[in-house]
Parts: structure tokens; sequence; C-alpha cells
């Protein structure tokens, strides 16, 4: 049977596998999935033994999306516009590189969680790879603006300048922020805002009835996803759904069938996400 597998350090956590076994069972697709930890300085040699092995796609999570996007011979444009890689596939000898975090985060906060991107004022907190990897498909969906704010502006800065020419998109300082406020927030930074210092943005960024969405998911509410409640969040979520999604546009990638992602859900976590 063909092999895949989710590459990172850490990645015991991961739950793409029983994600992957589950999107299998389903389509009726014959394969194996297995988390498979690289080293930190050995992350191309962990991927050539396992494509020696049979292996024929890999899911790249933290700290490797940089390297996968330098060893990937060709790259899809949307992974070639967030500089990053999170899938891999096995092609003629080589490997293909794509993004899937976009699509995967829009289609969860659109379709699963039924909230609207069209017309709204987005902020996304954070601008390292996560950041980067959704703008491409968030700006498709028109938003009436996209701000994205960061410690260092200078990241923040480097990243709406290159998506400039795809929408209405800028960079703030997180002090900046004061007296703004916005219907849609996304925390794309690492931490999820769980060290106990304060975070550097304002209290007052949520608009009424705003929704924030946290990229991490946690079987408990993260700490982003408190702290917005507390300041004005109508609605919040992790990235669960994110994580699910983004793995049927992989699995599509790779076998060309597009898994149903609804009984996933259930079988990750029982029902009341947020």
């Amino acid at each position: 049977m063909d092999k895949y597998a989710v590459i990172g350090n850490p990645v015991a956590h991961s739950r793409s596998p029983a994600i992957h076994e589950a999107f299998a069972r389903a389509t009726g697709q014959r394969l194996t999935y297995e988390r498979l930890l690289a080293p930190l300085d050995a992350f191309i040699a962990t991927v050539e033994s396992f494509a020696a092995s049979g292996g024929m796609g890999l899911n790249v999570t933290v700290p490797f999306k940089l390297q996968a996007f330098a060893l990937a011979r060709t790259r899809s444009p949307r992974a070639e516009e967030a500089g990053a890689v999170n899938t891999l596939k096995r092609v003629n000898g080589g490997w293909f590189g794509d993004n899937t975090d976009g699509p995967g985060i829009v289609r969860d906060i659109t379709r699963n969680l039924g909230v609207a991107l069209a017309a709204r004022h987005i902020l996304v907190l954070g601008a390292g790879g996560a950041a980067r990897g959704i703008m491409g498909s968030v700006l498709a969906e028109g938003p009436r603006s996209l701000t994205i704010s960061n410690r260092t502006f200078a990241k923040a800065d480097a990243i709406a300048r290159a998506f400039a020419p795809r929408g209405p998109v800028a960079a703030l300082s997180p002090e900046a922020l004061a007296g703004r406020s916005f219907d849609i927030v996304i925390n794309a930074t690492s931490a999820g805002l769980a060290d106990p210092s304060p975070p550097p943005w304002p209290a007052a960024i949520m608009a009424s009835g705003a929704f924030a969405y946290d990229m991490i998911y946690a079987d408990a509410p993260t700490a982003f996803r408190a702290w917005a409640k507390a300041n004005g969040a109508t609605r919040t979520a992790d990235g669960l759904g994110m994580l699910i999604e983004q793995a049927a546009e992989s699995f599509f990638l790779w076998r060309g069938v597009r898994p149903d992602t609804a009984p996933i859900f259930t079988l990750l976590r029982p029902p009341g996400r947020g």
C-alpha cells in the first residue's frame, strides 16, 4: 500500500493519522499513514529515507514548512505565494509542494462555522508562516479590509506589501490598532497568547458581534479564545476544523478523491466546538 505520514518535531500529538485513516476508510483508498519524527537537523535526510521506503506523500508541520518549501522541486502557486509548504507529494522522483492552510481555514470558517469573510473587516495577528499561508485565500473571499499586526512591524509590513496586489491589505503595529475594531480576528501566532504576559494587542479590537478564530487547536478553550471572549468577542472557535479541512485538501492532492469532512468532527471531538 502507498505510504503517507505527518512529519514534524514534535509530532506525537498530531491527530493527522486518525484523520487520514478515517478518510481512507470512507473513500476505499488503500494506504498507510504514520507519524514521522524528524531531528531538527535532519529534515531532508528523514524525508528522503521515507521516500526510499516507498513514501508517497507527507503533511509537514512545525518547524519544517520552510525547509519543505526549499526541498520541493516544483510548487503550487499558493505555496509560492505563501513561501511555505505543508504538503509534499512524490512526483517523478522528486517532491511537489503545496500549501493547504488557506483553503482549510476558509472552508472551516465559511462552511463549517457559517461565518462570511466577504465584506468584513478582518484582523490577522502574527506575521509568521501561518499568517502568510492564509492571506491569499482570505483575500480571495473579498473582505472589506484585511489588516495584519505583529510585534515586529517590519514582518507584518513585508507580508502586506507582498499581498497588496491581491486586495485591501495593510499592516499595523499593535499600538496602532488602538481605536480600531474588527469583525473577525484570526490568531496566527505560535504561542496562542498562552504565555502569562499581557498580549500586545488592545483589548478593544473586537467589534460588536465579533468572531475570533485561533489557528491552534486544543481540547480545552485556548488562551486566545478566553482573551477574545473577555474582550467582547461574541463567538470563538479553534483551529480543529482548519486541521481537518486542510487534511482533506492534502488527501485530494494525493489520491484525487475529496473526502467528506463532517464525520471527522464527531470522531475527534464531541459536538459544540463553540
